[in-house]
């Protein structure tokens, strides 16, 4: 498991008719304030501030194709202009079950990536997959 010291950040939040909305640094725009955006925000702020993710190579909800389909990653790293990490994110009542750990290995088969995590903003697993799976206990650091 990671352990992961979530940053004091001010998140922007506001109120759009019935429902939130939270201002997604990253995609520099409102989204729908969901459980499940709320880790995916923090899990943001975690890279950028505490591990020096830079902005600039970290997409949010890449669109990508998988098995013919479209299909949403929750967070990417890029680095040398590969995708280099996965982050999926769930919401915190979510167990972190097979399911969640096959959805991002889908994920990994278009982008082919050597790091691959999951949390719920309680709990982060990550594995280094290449040359062949270790489970980590830390994030991987940026430019390494």
């Amino acid at each position: 498991m990671i352990a992961v010291a979530y940053p004091s950040y001010e998140f922007k939040i506001r109120q759009q008719g019935a429902s939130q909305q939270i201002f997604d640094v990253v995609r520099k725009r409102w989204v729908a304030l969901t459980p499940e955006e709320w880790v995916r925000q923090n899990m943001l702020q975690y890279l950028l501030q505490v591990m020096a993710y830079p902005s600039s190579w970290v997409a949010v909800e890449k669109s990508i194709v998988v098995n013919q389909q479209q299909r949403r990653c929750d967070i990417l790293v890029y680095q040398h202009n590969q995708p280099w990490l996965i982050i999926e994110c769930k919401a915190m009542d979510v167990p972190l079950h097979e399911q969640v750990l096959q959805q991002a290995l889908q994920y990994n088969s278009t982008l082919a990536v050597p790091f691959l995590v999951i949390t719920n903003g309680s709990y982060t697993y990550g594995w280094k997959l290449q040359p062949t799976v270790v489970a980590l206990t830390a994030f991987p650091p940026y430019g390494k």
